[in-house]
């Protein structure tokens, strides 16, 4: 399908020397397809109890008042353009996204599920795994001939280490998936009130997020990536959690949930100590933007600083000067402490402190972390971060004046085509340039948001991820300047 028309964002790609790579597009799946293929898969059992959970859960089925009784979230609605027939149409046929890629301003783009991202995250294991193989077929097939200028990302479940690894080597080594969304936590029930009821079990549920206090050891599941050369990316939202759990705003429960989720993974993979365990290993979080993660970055420096293992001699109750601090309260305190000294010294008074098992005390241990320049070692090159086209906060990412160490994080252009944060597609790489224009980011840090990080994330695991594809010999001479392996 081809314009006559030049769109702005075609006209800022004809103007780099560089490639625009786009690390989170979406395809919106074709439904009646995708059913035959859970059927092939599963069976028609399994397909009909599929069909019987679709849709959105119990709100609209539920009145106002039933839904305030219940706290039923408000669920996402009216998420995909309609308005724009055209852009709703090419996320979900592969051939006509290949055409309209050039009008886009991008090379390449790796495409993310639309419903197929509540797969890895269903309560029900047979349907679970189920649908996430289907999925990962049909998308193996529909863009097999479009493979030089996009790729899909295959859905791994993540209830276990067993099923994860199952999925990976079917995704990878059966089907030739090179791009993997995995599941960023797992919603499991509080083991203490499921035993008083499991339907309150299930709304009182905890995260496991793999790397730290896990129902499972994950460690195998970072060893199968390592082995395969995926970089495990992840694109799974905090809606429901805390604070996001309105029964009537889904403005108020999305923004910002995206963030919650990869900050929530992002700390697990830090201090569970996963980056320093497997140094080869790449992680990408999807849809939440950057600027949560300078000020992970930032704080996690600053708790280190005042809270690493040998600082906390700082507060350890046995070096209190008791006598000193007795004597002070006297001369100073007046009639606040008068009669009340002799409670301080009570067993669980205020000089008493707790007793710590002296191996816990640090909870850097498993990072090994020694210095403040560790932390940046074990989190600048290990994380990437998507970013939408119009988040000005993008610019936060090369910000060397502020971040810790004059460090840049490392952002990736992801556009969400396909979703309604993006109403018309033409218009993504053309506002992601924006902050060149404005002045935020300079031409250098614009290569490395669309070019530079998005080569490193994808490659870094696997050098020929882009082999075959229209960017091969721009990525080839990339890796091939110095500095890089």
């Amino acid at each position: 399908m081809t314009s006559t028309h030049v769109s702005k964002s075609a006209a800022v790609r004809a103007r780099l020397n560089h490639p625009v790579i786009d690390s989170d597009g979406h395809t919106v799946e074709f439904e009646p397809a995708l059913h035959d293929y859970v059927k092939q898969v599963a069976g028609a059992k399994v397909l009909e109890r599929y069909l019987s959970r679709r849709g959105s859960g119990g709100w609209y089925r539920r009145s106002p008042e039933e839904r305030r009784d219940h706290r039923t979230v408000r669920p996402p609605w009216w998420a995909l353009p309609t308005k724009n027939t055209l852009d709703r149409a090419t996320a979900t046929l592969p051939k006509l996204l290949s055409e309209r890629l050039d009008d886009l301003g991008l090379d390449f783009t790796v495409l993310y599920p639309t419903t197929g991202l509540f797969f890895p995250h269903m309560e029900d294991e047979e349907l679970r795994r189920a649908c996430c193989r289907a999925l990962n077929t049909f998308h193996a097939d529909i863009f097999r001939e479009q493979a030089d200028r996009m790729t899909p990302a295959a859905a791994i479940p993540m209830h276990t280490p067993q099923e994860a690894i199952e999925e990976l080597e079917y995704a990878v080594k059966t089907l030739g998936l090179k791009a993997i969304v995995m599941a960023g936590h797992v919603r499991r029930p509080s083991p203490a009130t499921a035993r008083i009821s499991p339907e309150a079990g299930r709304k009182a549920f905890w995260l496991d997020t793999f790397c730290l206090d896990s129902e499972y050891d994950y460690d195998p599941v970072w060893a199968k990536c390592v082995e395969l050369g995926v970089a495990p990316t992840f694109h799974s939202g905090g809606m429901g959690w805390g604070s996001r759990a309105s029964i009537s705003n889904y403005m108020y429960n999305h923004i910002g949930h995206f963030a919650a989720a990869g900050e929530a993974l992002c700390k697990a993979l830090f201090f569970g100590g996963v980056t320093r365990r497997f140094p080869r290993l790449r992680f990408g979080f999807l849809e939440c933007g950057v600027g949560w993660a300078c000020s992970l970055f930032a704080d996690m420096i600053g708790h280190w600083e005042k809270r690493n293992g040998k600082a906390m001699e700082n507060y350890n109750p046995a070096n209190l000067n008791g006598e000193l601090l007795l004597d002070l309260y006297r001369r100073y305190g007046g009639k606040m402490v008068e009669g009340k000294l002799d409670q301080l010294t009570k067993s669980g008074g205020m000089l008493a402190g707790t007793k710590e098992d002296p191996a816990t005390i640090d909870d850097w241990w498993r990072c090994g972390i020694e210095k403040p320049e560790d932390i940046k070692d074990l989190f600048v090159p290990h994380f990437y971060f998507g970013c939408e086209a119009d988040d000005p906060l993008n610019a936060a990412a090369f910000n060397t004046t502020v971040n810790p160490f004059g460090s840049k994080l490392q952002a990736v252009f992801s556009s969400d085509i396909g979703h309604w944060d993006v109403p018309d597609m033409t218009e993504v790489t053309e506002e992601a340039y924006e902050l060149v224009e404005d002045g935020k980011i300079t031409d250098a840090d614009f290569r490395e948001f669309v070019f530079v990080n998005p080569v490193k994330l994808w490659t870094d695991m696997n050098p020929n991820f882009f082999k075959g594809t229209t960017v091969e010999s721009a990525v080839a001479k990339l890796q091939a300047q110095p500095g890089r392996e």
